[in-house]
């Protein structure tokens, strides 16, 4: 295998890779263009290493904060498909401080060195995808004061982490499953490695807002309207150390995504839900037609119940479970979904019954 470092390519514009990120994520044009500038310096930063010259260009790792749904990890997915990088995801709650029982954070290197083949200059300029971060938050308010006993699902981690998304040269497991295997060991160098670390961090809103909550009739519209950016001071509050933030120097916010936006999602990208149903009922010779009004009974449901963009896929399989169970029984017919088809399958139906 070639390693995708050697390909020599010219450096992709913001607008380049917004372009292309516009092609499958749908909506979020702020936090497209912040992560495409982000991306852009990033890549001019592993040239400037790569050949040699001495550079001021810093790591542009990033935060995402947004709703669930809203699109976090669709997007750095697709960022690393526009920039051939091997990419993986991992949960930062699976992570524990040095020293404890659970993964150590190298593993999560491990992790990408399996999806780049084992290749370490591959894997020296992928893209490591850190979701839940804000469940790593410190937890007790002892620990904001610097008393209390050791967090070892928070602060430790946090701590952890620094070396990673600053750079260092550090040893990573060879074998995932077998993580200390003390034989098996390899050296990875994490300064080109780019971080996007991403959380919902809900309650933000009760952390140094003193505006306070618009209440009453058309608040949420106010709320939208008057939504301002969330602060360094903010995130320290939540339980965010200011080390572990100064590494992540793009914060990027994401909007929750409203019944407009999640219809595109459904029917524009090459990759939507829709196509991959029309894909799978054509091979049994079956034409399908969702009309518009099916469209919007399933967004409104996934939006009633705050479940964005994540809930369409689950809501999708429950409506058209009995379509895909009949379907190779019934060749050459052609389906149509429409308002009264989705409604008469989601009486009753609440997020527990398909596992949202």
């Amino acid at each position: 295998m070639e390693s995708s470092a050697r390909r020599e390519e010219a450096v992709l514009t913001p607008r380049e890779i917004f372009d292309r990120l516009d092609h499958f994520v749908i909506g979020q044009e702020a936090a497209k263009r912040a992560v495409a500038i982000a991306a852009h310096n990033h890549l001019k930063r592993v040239q400037a290493r790569r050949l040699r010259r001495s550079s001021l260009i810093k790591k542009s790792n990033i935060l995402l904060i947004g709703p669930t749904g809203s699109g976090k990890t669709h997007i750095a997915r697709n960022l690393a498909e526009i920039l051939h990088v091997p990419f993986t995801t991992v949960d930062a709650t699976e992570y524990t401080e040095a020293g404890y029982y659970g993964k150590d954070v190298e593993v999560m290197i491990s992790d990408l060195l399996f999806k780049a083949n084992h290749s370490v200059e591959d894997t020296q300029r992928g893209i490591i995808f850190v979701d839940e971060v804000d469940k790593i938050a410190r937890r007790s308010q002892g620990a904001r004061n610097g008393a209390g006993s050791r967090d070892i699902g928070g602060e430790g981690v946090q701590q952890a982490l620094l070396k990673l998304l600053e750079g260092r040269e550090v040893y990573v497991p060879l074998n995932v499953t077998q993580a200390w295997n003390k034989s098996d060991f390899v050296q990875v160098d994490t300064r080109d490695i780019l971080f996007i670390c991403a959380g919902t961090f809900s309650d933000l809103h009760e952390y140094g807002d003193e505006g306070g909550r618009a209440l009453g009739f058309g608040a949420e519209d106010a709320a939208k309207r008057s939504q301002k950016r969330i602060s360094t001071k903010q995130l320290v509050d939540f339980g965010m150390m200011a080390e572990f933030l100064g590494r992540l120097p793009v914060v990027v916010q994401l909007e929750k995504l409203g019944e407009p936006e999640l219809i595109r999602v459904l029917t524009e990208p090459p990759d939507s839900i829709i196509r991959e149903f029309r894909e799978l009922l054509a091979m049994d010779d079956i034409e399908l037609d969702f009309a518009d009004g099916g469209l919007r009974e399933v967004v409104r449901y996934s939006v009633d119940r705050g479940l964005g963009a994540r809930g369409l896929r689950s809501i999708l399989e429950f409506v058209m479970a009995d379509v895909m169970f009949e379907a190779p029984e019934h060749r050459r017919r052609r389906v149509e979904v429409d308002a009264d088809f989705v409604r008469q399958r989601l009486v009753g139906l609440d997020s527990a019954q398909i596992g949202l």
